[in-house]
Parts: C-alpha cells; structure tokens; sequence
C-alpha cells in the first residue's frame, strides 16, 4: 500500500538548530574556564540536562536552568550574579536566532504537497516550536502540527491514532535515529533517516539498524524520490 501520510521532524531536519546549542556550550565553558576545563564542564552539563529531562522537557529554556545550575555546582555556590546575567544572555540570544532552512526543504515539501497529508512531528518547547515554525514559513505545507513533549512508541501510536491511518501507511522522516526512526519501526510504520553532521549525544544510537522499512538519505532533496518509491 502507498504511504498515506508523512511526518517530518523539525530540528535540524527542516531548519538549523543543533549548531547552536554546540555555540552556547563554548561560549558557556569560557564563562567557567577558572574553575575547570572545557571537556569536563561540558560532561557536568549534559548530566545536569539528562537529570532535569523529566523537569524541563527539551529545549533552549531547559538548556538555560541546566547551564545556570551547572555554573552554581562547579563554582562550588561561588559564581557571581555577573556570570550567571551572561549565560541567561546565551540563552536569550538562541531564543532570538533567525530560522534557517536547510537545502532543498522548500521544493520536497512542494512537490509532495497535495499527494500526502504532511504533519509536522517534532519535541521541544511549545512556544520555542511555533516560534520557529511561524518565522520558517513553513506552516501552509502542513495538514497538522504535533508538539511532543517527547518522542516514544507510545507518543507515535497516539498521533497514529489521531490521524485515523495505519501504521504501514505512515511515514517518519528525521535526523535522529533514537527519536524520529526506532519508535515509527517499533509500531509497524516507515521511517527515513537523513543524517545532520551535528547531533546531540543523547540522540545517537551506537548500532547499525536494517529494518525493511527502514531507508536513510544524504539529504532531505533525495527523500521524495524514495517516499514515490515505496
């Protein structure tokens, strides 16, 4: 059966945005050279994200409390109010980047448009996620937004549902392997993985996947030639 519907992940699958959270942490670890090395604050404040996930949820909100609560351990309590202005000034100006489009994301979703229900399937921060989506210009092309809070079998089996498709006649397309590809194949659905040359360590999956209906791409301009094909 042809697919029905396909659901594109947002960060860095349409627009720009692990890049950035890869500056803040340079500019983050500068701020807290005196009190220790780069690579060992940068293992502190992934613990301190990984920890606060079930708090905050993903996103650059939860990244700021994350690095000011990281500053605050390493500082051992003694980093000035200064210090903690700039790194809120970090995540203040994320909030603010422009939109960026990756290659080719305008004409696939053109010439897919009107031969598939498209949604827009992503995780992260409510407000941050419209944000980005209203400046991106994308809106039109999508028959329904979902915002997930995280991206799981059972957030996929609800959105499924919601749809009113099988899961054979559905398809992910994503950059992560954790969260866009395994929970689709778990249910039964199609996914597509296209690779972005930065990933969140937390996103990385350290094994080889082959699954029939698993396909990965150099890029999102070679997904339509395989979503046809399928």
């Amino acid at each position: 059966m042809p697919i029905k519907v396909i659901a594109f992940d947002a960060d860095d699958t349409l627009w720009v945005n692990e890049p950035f959270f890869r500056e803040a942490e340079e500019k983050f670890c500068s701020l807290l050279e005196d009190f220790m090395p780069a690579h060992a604050i940068l293992k502190e404040l992934y613990r301190t994200e990984i920890q606060n996930l079930a708090l905050y949820g993903y996103g650059i909100k939860g990244f700021m409390l994350s690095m000011i609560e990281t500053a605050m351990r390493v500082s051992d309590q003694k980093v000035p109010v200064s210090l903690v202005e700039k790194i809120l000034s970090i995540g203040q100006k994320m909030l603010q980047k422009p939109v960026e489009l990756l290659p080719g994301v305008e004409e696939v979703l053109t010439s897919l448009n009107g031969d598939y229900r498209m949604v827009l399937a992503t995780k992260g921060d409510l407000v941050d996620q419209e944000r980005k989506l209203r400046k991106s210009g994308l809106e039109k092309y999508f028959h329904h937004i979902e915002i997930m809070s995280e991206k799981r079998v059972e957030d996929f089996a609800k959105l499924i549902r919601h749809l009113d498709v099988a899961p054979e006649d559905f398809l992910m397309l994503g950059n992560s392997l954790r969260s866009d590809i395994l929970p689709v194949l778990e249910l039964g659905a199609h996914a597509i993985h296209i690779p972005f040359h930065v990933t969140w360590i937390h996103e990385q999956v350290d094994h080889e996947i082959v699954h029939e209906r698993f396909h990965t791409v150099e890029n999102i301009s070679l997904a339509a030639e395989v979503i046809r094909g399928i």
